[in-house]
């Protein structure tokens, strides 16, 4: 029997073609490139969202899938955080704030560069090829910038 099949309750979870399982959930690791937007439409067209991170096992799981799906340095993944409302103030895609417990920004990030976009770096983004201490691995960018995503929906119980 396949551990990563199984909820807490016992009983078992799918996910469909395409979607990769682990903890009760299933992710869409995209190929497209897209701004944060159209990315967030691609994952809701698919009855998803872009990813809300929720612990560091998720982080970390993500985190290794990430490295493992980059074949260039550009091969970054957009997730389901911004603060394009409100400058400095991070909320999930569900409208939750950011857990100031569960940060992963890597360095000095978030740095919000305005260069080549005036409204700075509203969205983030995660992959680096660099190994990154302790699953350090977000960076804001603008939103306007065409990456890949990562969409997550919840496993379907069988």
């Amino acid at each position: 029997m396949n551990c990563q099949n199984v909820l807490t309750d016992g009983s078992f979870y799918k996910c469909e073609e395409g979607w990769e399982k682990h903890g009760g959930k299933c992710y869409y690791f995209s190929i497209s490139q897209l701004s944060w937007k159209q990315s967030r439409d691609e994952c809701r067209a698919k009855g998803g969202d872009l990813v809300k991170i929720d612990s560091r096992e998720e982080q970390a799981f993500l985190e290794r899938r990430v490295r493992e799906l980059m074949k260039e340095g550009e091969d970054k993944f957009w997730i389901g955080l911004t603060d394009s409302a409100v400058e400095g103030r991070w909320l999930w895609v569900d409208g939750s704030l950011l857990d100031e417990s569960l940060k992963f920004w890597a360095g000095k990030e978030p740095n919000n560069v305005t260069e080549g976009d005036p409204d700075g770096e509203n969205c983030v983004r995660m992959g680096e090829e660099f190994e990154n201490k302790d699953l350090k691995c977000w960076f804001d960018q603008s939103c306007l910038k065409p990456q890949r995503s990562i969409c997550e929906k919840a496993g379907v119980t069988v």
